[in-house]
C-alpha cells in the first residue's frame, strides 16, 4: 500500500468525525469570536470544511510562485459545511487519484526556483500533523 493510499483512506476516516463535528456548529454562533483578532467561528468552521481540497489543489500546481493570501470567507449558513466538506473531500481523491501524484513539481522559495516530488510535499505535511498531534 502506498503512502497515498495511507493517506486517502486515513482522510476518509477523519471525514466521517469531521462531519460530525460541523454538524454541530450552531447557526446562530457563527460570528462569534474568542478574541477581536481570531477569526469567527464560521470561519473557521469553513477552514476546516474546505481545507483537504485547498491541501490538495496547492499540491496538485504544477508551478507556485507566492504562497496563498491566507483570506478565509465566513460561513454564511452552518448548512452550508457538511456539503461543503464532502465536496472538498471529493476535490482532494479526485486530484489524488489522477495520476499526477507520481510527477514533480516547481515552486520558488525566496524567488530561487527548485523543483520537488509531489509525494516528498505530502509526507512533510504528513510529518507535520502527526508532530502536532503528539504535542496535544
Amino acid at each position: 500500500m502506498s503512502i497515498i493510499d495511507v493517506l486517502l483512506a486515513e482522510l476518509e476516516q477523519e471525514a466521517h468525525a469531521t462531519e460530525r463535528v460541523l454538524a454541530r456548529v450552531p447557526q446562530a454562533h457563527l460570528s462569534w469570536r474568542p478574541h477581536p483578532k481570531s477569526f469567527s467561528l464560521g470561519q473557521l468552521a469553513l477552514h476546516v470544511a474546505t481545507n483537504p481540497g485547498n491541501v490538495a489543489q496547492l499540491v496538485a500546481m504544477d508551478l507556485v510562485t507566492s504562497p496563498p493570501t491566507g483570506v478565509q470567507a465566513e460561513a454564511a449558513t452552518a448548512a452550508e459545511l457538511v456539503p461543503t466538506m464532502k465536496a472538498s473531500i471529493a476535490v482532494a481523491i479526485g486530484l489524488w487519484t489522477d495520476g499526477r501524484r507520481e510527477s514533480v513539481r516547481a515552486m520558488t522559495r525566496r524567488r530561487h526556483p527548485f523543483r520537488h516530488h509531489r509525494l516528498h510535499l505530502v509526507r512533510g505535511l504528513e510529518r507535520s500533523r502527526c508532530r502536532a498531534r503528539r504535542q496535544q
